[in-house]
């Protein structure tokens, strides 16, 4: 087992006495009473600011309308918004009220919605800020109560601005226990139905009290939340590390707003995903192209003039830690903006230990790892190569799931992960493929698709990338062309433009695989893989089994043509 290094146990332990996140929120509400707590843009340029006293009193109001209903004791109400102030008020309002949050990921289909809502016997729906509230309505019961946010689409719910008016706020400081049931998180489905993992309060005050000690966060801290808080990440790292601290939250407003969003907010500590690490290294290519910064950044007189212009371009000049999560990023992307001086680090992390594993440290990452433990976990890797992680943020179980919970965890309480990894001398975690990803080529050989697919997104010009090839001779590659290309994908010219660099890739790539493991050919797709076609989860993911079996009756033709580049 290897745990922290011996220099940060002592200080870093979590056993010392912990405060709930309703402890943290009535604490704050009184010691940062006027002090701002959550800015939310509204439009148009304007924000809604709230402070501790005003938020956390408006989730006091909600609360009481809460009680009033009458609801069964430690009730499931589910939230169904993009991020925004009112869903981070509405988890502190449900748990005042006595009840259990249901969050549920704004991008589902209608189905997937219905599924959640019945399957968690949720009592109440909060409909917030949404794209596709009209695909996802359907899903909705028609029975079920549901309340509105003041960004919500047009509706005729009762909404939250005429409940917390019509009433007072609950008065008394409600406390809950710290191995009651606070949230039911389910997952992505990348693996089939969403399942409900159940977090205790005490998981959410060890994962908040954890991250901020291991990346020495202050209440001066400025963070920019856009990720789904329906997922562990966003949840502890932003809003359960917000209450822990007590510091400032500004939110998104959408996608096209995204760089005003940024630099409004000016994050010191920035979490994101590596498509938008991606984009943002492409945004600034648009601006000035590869080789011209890198000529500037080799001129010792300008070098630190044009870093700071660039990163304050991306609104991350008061950045002083970037991380990375949800699937490997390419060295050359970490990199990159190491040579501005963002230390980009990764983590690593499951909904069933609340994304309370892993975590990259200055000046002790490496590139192609996950990172560390965080503190009070413990890993190891199986016989068979699995990696095993026991975390005090452990998830209770799947809810209705009692024999599925049983299988997740060894006899000693530990969480098999389905990865597959390596550890270095330095406790340092390399994700290295999943145990169920592995496939089997007509030649006996066994490939492990993912760290394919990493070095195969180190191209700026695809966006998305899944390997595959059981009981074929090889594996080959499905990709989809980088944004910027997309729409153009019959155009000869771009194809005699991209060529080159691809097929420079795919020798590059099986250079440094097995032979067994060397890619036959790339298939540039295209048809656009999103959430909305189920082609990615809520986070990002491929579906695998989605893809493959979509495109499976195409696979013979596409190795008939030869070619290393099949254009689809």
């Amino acid at each position: 087992l290897y745990s922290n290094n011996k220099q940060r146990k002592g200080r870093m332990g979590v056993g010392s006495k912990l405060s709930l996140p309703l402890e943290r929120a009535y604490k704050w509400e009184r010691a940062k009473a006027d002090e701002l707590y959550l800015t939310q843009p509204m439009g148009e340029g304007q924000v809604q600011e709230y402070t501790w006293n005003r938020a956390v009193g408006e989730a006091r109001r909600m609360a009481s309308y809460l009680k009033s209903l009458e609801l069964p004791p430690k009730s499931n109400i589910a939230i169904l918004s993009k991020n925004c102030a009112h869903w981070i008020m509405t988890d502190l309002a449900i748990w005042m009220a006595g009840h259990v949050t249901v969050p549920l990921y704004p991008t589902l289909n209608s189905e997937t919605v219905r599924y959640i809502l019945e399957h968690s016997d949720s009592k109440i729906l909060f409909v917030g800020k949404l794209d596709e509230w009209d695909e996802m309505k359907p899903g909705v019961p028609a029975d079920l109560p549901c309340i509105s946010y003041p960004l919500s689409p047009e509706n005729d719910f009762p909404s939250w601005d005429e409940i917390v008016t019509d009433h007072a706020p609950l008065k008394e400081e409600t406390q809950r226990d710290a191995q009651e049931l606070a949230t039911i998180v389910y997952t992505s489905g990348s693996t089939g139905k969403p399942k409900g993992v159940m977090v205790s309060f005490e998981a959410m005050a060890i994962a908040a009290k954890g991250v901020a000690e291991a990346l020495e966060m202050k209440d001066t801290e400025r963070m920019l939340s856009y990720l789904p808080l329906a997922h562990v990440f966003e949840r502890y790292a932003v809003e359960q590390a917000s209450l822990h601290i007590g510091f400032h939250v500004y939110f998104a407003e959408a996608l096209d707003t995204f760089l005003q969003d940024l630099q409004r907010a000016r994050p010191t500590v920035f979490i994101s995903v590596p498509r938008l690490w991606a984009k943002f290294q492409l945004g600034v290519f648009q601006k000035m192209p590869p080789e011209k910064l890198k000529f500037l950044l080799s001129i010792p007189i300008l070098s630190s003039i044009v870093k700071k212009k660039v990163l304050k371009n991306l609104g991350l000049d008061h950045c002083h830690f970037a991380v990375s999560g949800s699937a490997p990023l390419s060295g050359e992307i970490i990199n990159w903006y190491r040579g501005l001086g963002l230390e980009l680090m990764e983590g690593y992390g499951m909904s069933e230990n609340f994304a309370y594993s892993h975590i990259s440290l200055p000046g002790r990452s490496r590139v192609g790892y996950v990172g560390e433990p965080l503190p009070g976990v413990e890993q190891r890797i199986s016989e068979k190569g699995e990696i095993e992680i026991r975390s005090p943020a452990s998830m209770m179980g799947y809810y209705k799931d009692d024999e599925k919970t049983r299988e997740s965890f060894t006899e000693d309480g530990f969480l098999l992960t389905g990865d597959k990894g390596e550890i270095d001398e330095m406790g340092r975690l390399k994700i290295t493929g999943r145990i169920k990803e592995i496939f089997k080529t007509s030649k006996g050989k066994y490939v492990a698709p993912a760290p394919i697919e990493n070095m195969l997104m180190a191209s700026d010009a695809l966006e998305v990338v899944c390997v595959a090839g059981a009981e074929c001779p090889q594996p080959y590659a499905m990709a989809v062309l980088s944004e910027q290309f997309q729409g153009q994908h019959k155009d000869p010219s771009l194809r005699e433009k991209l060529e080159p660099a691809i097929e420079a890739l795919i020798q590059k790539v099986n250079s440094r695989v097995d032979h067994h493991e060397a890619l036959q050919f790339i298939v540039i797709v295209s048809d656009t893989w999103g959430i909305e076609n189920d082609f990615l989860t809520p986070t990002m993911k491929i579906k695998r089994d989605v893809i493959e079996k979509y495109y499976e009756n195409r696979v013979t033709g596409w190795q008939k043509q030869k070619k290393p580049i099949v254009w689809d």
